[in-house]
């Protein structure tokens, strides 16, 4: 088991010239799509389009960090980790609080738009998956890469069946219900990366000190 304490075998800490051109790449992606799908959750009125959204700002805002401390020391890159564990968390905390809050001041969202964009959001977050899929496992800077392009793809998912769900009910609670899935999805994610940078940087202090 590839995360495994126990395992002896050094984890790919991301210094290789492939990894630093797919993480090029995804930012570009990311970044592009922060700008469409937050714009279309305006206009839409959609909650979980606007969560979505803030993932991909996360995520470009991620990617730029494992980028910039590739190479760097193991008490660097687990702090850096450490960090973007607890930048997604607050990503979390903020989509939750305003996911309650539009549960007491909302409108009925655009399922139309919500559709189309889940559906565009899909496609571009399935194209960094794939360039991001040889590099799954790793150190807690790599492995929060995949970690963040893996919860886009499952809240596109979300914001697709969120859409029929608000289509169909003529009510915003499947939108306001898959905001507040992928905010405890955010969560989760962030406690993964935080455990995992704190063991590293335990680990690597140890070694320092032997």
């Amino acid at each position: 088991m590839s995360d495994s304490c126990c395992s002896t075998q050094p984890k790919f800490d991301g210094a290789s010239a492939g990894f630093r051109r797919a993480l090029w790449a995804v930012i570009a992606i990311n970044a592009a799509m922060f700008l469409v799908e937050m714009g279309a959750g305006a206009l839409s009125g959609s909650q979980a389009l606007q969560a979505d959204a803030l993932d991909f700002l996360g995520d470009s805002f991620t990617y730029g960090i494992s980028l910039f401390v590739i190479g760097m020391s193991v008490r660097v890159r687990a702090a850096a980790a450490l960090f973007k564990g607890v930048s997604l968390g607050a990503m979390g905390l903020a989509v939750l609080g305003m996911t309650l809050y539009r549960v007491f001041v909302t409108g009925v969202p655009d399922a139309p738009v919500m559709g189309v964009i889940g559906f565009l959001a899909l496609a571009a977050n399935m194209g960094s998956v794939l360039i991001l899929m040889r590099y799954r496992d790793g150190d807690a800077n790599v492995r929060s890469v995949w970690l963040c392009s893996r919860n886009d793809a499952i809240g596109n998912v979300a914001v697709m069946l969120a859409a029929l769900g608000v289509w169909l009910t003529g009510t915003p609670w499947p939108d306001l219900i898959v905001a507040g899935l992928m905010a405890g999805l955010f969560l989760r994610s962030a406690s993964q990366i935080i455990a995992q940078a704190l063991d590293e940087r335990r680990e690597a202090v140890r070694i320092a000190a032997e």
